[in-house]
C-alpha cells in the first residue's frame, strides 16, 4: 500500500512581539512552513516595545532558570547571529529583601541557582551596598546578586528577527487583525482576518496581553489575565549603577542605561483586561518617585523625561503557557509569560517551536501545559519571583 506524504503544516503565528518572531524564526531555520506571522498593530506595539530590557536567570523554577540561562547564552551571540547589536550588558540582577522570611526566600533562590552551575551570591545587608552605590540599606536584610543577569536595548532584537524571518521567506503581514479562529472536527482549519481568510493546521498563540481573546475565538478558556503595568525613564545621570535592582516586597526595578537614564516600575493596581488601553497615571509617578528616592535619596531631584506602560500576560502559577491545547488539536500556546517573554524568548520560543513540530523537548512539557489548570484541585508548582 502506497501513503502519500503528508502536506506540510501551514502554520500562522498570531503575535508579532518577540516570542512570535523567535517562535518564526525556529520555525522557518527548521525548514516548517509555510509560516506566517500576523498581528494587528505595527513591529513594538505590544509589550515586546515597552518593557525594561532585564534579562535574568533569578528564579525559584528549575525549568525556568534553565530557559533563562539558555536565553542569556543567545543574547550573548545575538550581535553574531543576527548582525543587530542589542546592547546586552551583563551588570547583574540585585535582589533586595527587607525581611527575616524574604531573606530565607533568597537563600532557597541561591542555593537553587548554585545547583545549575549559576554562581549567585547571598548578601547581607552590610554587602548590598557594595553592587549599588549609594542605596539606602537600613531597612535590608539582604538579598541575592548574579553577575551574568542583565540588561538589553529591545528594539534592535525585534528589527533584527524581522530581517531574519523576511529573509527565511517567512509571510509578515502587520495591521491584520484576526476577527475569527475556524475548528473542524476537533482541529483548527484557519483564521479570519479583515483581508480575508487564512488557511492554517496549526496556529501559535504568542497574542501577549491578548492570548485568553484570542483562545476565546478558537472557543477554549484560558486561565491567563493581561494586568496593566507602567514604567518611566528619568533624566540621564552619570553612569553610577551596574546591575538591575529589584525589590521583594513590592516589585520594584530600576536600572541605569548606558546613556545614563534611570529606568523601572513599580505595581500599582489596576483593573485587569485590555479595555483600559495603556496610558501612563499620576498615582503611578507619585509611588514610583517615592519608592525610588526612598531608597536612592541622591534621585531625590531628578526630573522625569517619559512614561509608559503595556500589559503583563499573567497565570495563576506564574509559569508560561507553552504547547498544544489537548482541547484543540493544532492549537498551541505560547503565553502566559507575565512580564518576562522577552528575557526567556530566545529558549521558550525554541520550545513552543519543538511543539508545532511535535518533537520531544528537553523539559517536562507538562509543566508548562495548558492541561495543568484543566484538572480542577490538580496540584500546581507557583513560580514566586514573577515581578520585575
Amino acid at each position: 500500500m502506497i501513503h502519500e506524504p503528508r502536506p506540510p503544516d501551514r502554520i500562522v503565528i498570531v503575535g508579532a512581539g518577540i516570542m512570535g518572531l523567535f517562535t518564526a524564526y525556529h520555525l522557518a531555520r527548521a525548514g516548517a512552513g509555510p509560516v506566517t506571522v500576523v498581528d494587528r498593530g505595527w513591529l513594538s506595539n505590544g509589550a515586546s516595545g515597552r518593557n525594561g530590557g532585564g534579562v535574568r536567570q533569578q528564579w525559584e523554577t528549575r525549568a525556568l532558570v534553565r530557559l533563562a540561562r539558555e536565553s542569556v547564552d543567545s543574547y550573548r551571540r545575538f550581535g553574531r547571529d543576527f548582525g543587530y547589536n542589542i546592547w546586552f550588558r551583563q551588570g547583574g540582577y540585585l535582589f533586595l529583601a527587607e525581611s527575616e522570611a524574604e531573606q530565607q526566600h533568597l537563600a532557597q533562590v541561591a542555593a537553587t541557582l548554585r545547583s545549575e552551575g549559576l554562581e549567585a551570591k547571598l548578601l547581607q545587608s552590610e554587602e548590598v551596598s557594595q553592587y549599588a552605590p549609594g542605596l539606602e540599606t537600613g531597612g535590608l536584610r539582604g538579598g541575592t546578586y548574579l553577575k551574568s543577569d542583565g540588561t538589553l536595548y529591545p528594539f534592535p532584537a525585534l528589527w533584527a528577527l524581522r530581517e531574519a524571518i523576511l529573509r527565511l521567506g517567512v509571510d509578515l503581514r502587520l495591521g491584520t487583525e484576526v476577527t475569527g479562529i475556524d475548528v473542524e472536527n476537533g482541529r483548527v482549519t484557519g483564521l479570519a482576518t479583515p483581508a480575508g481568510r487564512l488557511p492554517a493546521t496549526v496556529v501559535v498563540n504568542a497574542a501577549g496581553g491578548w492570548s485568553s481573546a484570542l483562545a476565546a475565538l478558537a472557543g477554549l478558556t484560558v486561565p491567563n489575565r493581561a494586568t496593566r503595568h507602567e514604567i518611566l525613564a528619568t533624566e540621564p545621570l552619570k553612569p553610577f549603577l551596574d546591575p538591575m535592582v529589584t525589590r521583594l516586597r513590592d516589585g520594584l526595578y530600576f536600572s541605569q542605561t548606558m546613556r545614563g537614564e534611570i529606568v523601572g516600575g513599580l505595581s500599582v493596581a489596576h483593573p485587569p483586561g485590555t479595555r483600559q488601553g495603556m496610558p501612563s497615571s499620576p498615582a503611578f509617578l507619585r509611588a514610583m518617585a517615592r519608592a525610588l528616592v526612598g531608597i536612592l535619596p541622591s534621585l531625590r531631584h531628578l526630573g522625569v523625561l517619559r512614561a509608559w506602560s503595556g500589559f503583563y500576560d499573567d497565570t495563576p502559577d506564574g509559569l508560561p503557557v507553552i504547547g498544544e491545547d489537548p482541547r484543540l488539536r493544532g492549537f498551541v500556546h505560547a503565553s502566559g509569560f507575565g512580564g518576562h517573554g522577552f528575557m526567556l524568548a530566545p529558549a521558550a520560543s525554541r520550545r513552543v517551536a519543538q511543539a508545532v513540530l511535535r518533537e520531544k523537548s528537553d523539559l517536562d512539557p507538562s509543566q508548562f501545559s495548558i492541561a495543568r489548570f484543566l484538572t480542577p484541585g490538580a496540584g500546581q508548582l507557583v513560580e514566586g519571583l514573577q515581578l520585575g
